[in-house]
């Protein structure tokens, strides 16, 4: 890889400055295109320099989408990781980011579920499902759940009673972060804004409760605010990604 030239040296050290950190899939980012690097990295470090969050938590919201089943980018994963240990962070701090992370999937049921149900009483069978009453168990769960969560939503309650075998089995993954975990509710709801607010998946049901809890948890504007600064920027992916790729294929063009 050719010699940084002086501008770009100031680049990378004003990214290490704003950023705390440095990792090789930059270096190739900087060499190929000096100015667009230096655009993202002024868009990137917004937050870092003018943020409110601890910067462990802000390396958390990073961890949360890119471990997240929509995203899966083990290189910024590790990264952050690495970047989050190195500011104090815990392994069971990072082990809970991931916990809560790994619920996402539960949205195939809280979409799935209503358009279910609907169409159930498009076909005249709805009567089976409007006539239910949650019973003494049924009750019992959606009580268990607002204790260990701290909310309740109405499609909770279709899940509920379509599946109260399922809705435990959740009920109990779910919690384990809120009954064992160190982090503050209001960083719990922090990763389940980042993972619903990701462009990988613009969950707008979860967004909004998760918006909610956090404040009712004391969060400010400005702290989430800031998380959609921080998760904004996973789009530079297409770069990360894209880029040895293009270079790949420059060098094997070369020599052809």
């Amino acid at each position: 890889m050719s010699e940084l030239s002086a501008e770009q040296k100031r680049i990378k050290d004003d990214f290490i400055e704003n950023r705390g950190y440095w990792s090789p899939f930059w270096q190739q980012m900087l060499t190929l295109n000096p100015e667009f690097f230096a655009a993202y990295a002024a868009f990137s470090s917004v937050p870092w320099k003018h943020g409110v969050l601890e910067p462990k938590i802000k390396e958390f919201m990073y961890i949360a989408v890119d471990a997240s089943t929509t995203h899966l980018y083990n290189p910024g994963t590790r990264v952050h990781i690495k970047n989050a240990l190195g500011l104090g962070a815990t392994k069971e701090e990072i082990m809970e980011v991931l916990q809560l992370t790994s619920v996402l999937g539960v949205h195939t049921c809280t979409e799935g579920v209503p358009i279910l149900i609907e169409e159930l009483r498009s076909a005249g069978k709805g009567g089976e499902i409007d006539d239910v009453e949650l019973g003494p168990r049924e009750e019992k769960l959606k009580a268990d759940f607002i204790a260990a969560r701290g909310y309740w939503a109405p499609f909770w309650d279709q899940m509920l009673v379509l599946s109260p075998e399922y809705f435990e089995a959740y009920l109990q993954f779910s919690s384990v972060p809120w009954t064992t975990g160190p982090l503050p509710a209001k960083v719990k709801e922090f990763v389940y804004i980042a993972i619903d607010a990701a462009t990988t998946h613009i969950y707008k049901p979860g967004l909004r409760i998760h918006i909610r809890n956090a404040m009712n948890y004391g969060a400010t504007k400005e702290e989430i605010m800031e998380i959609f600064q921080l998760i904004s920027t996973i789009g530079i992916h297409t770069c990360t990604e894209g880029v040895p790729i293009l270079l790949d294929e420059l060098e094997n063009a070369a020599s052809a």
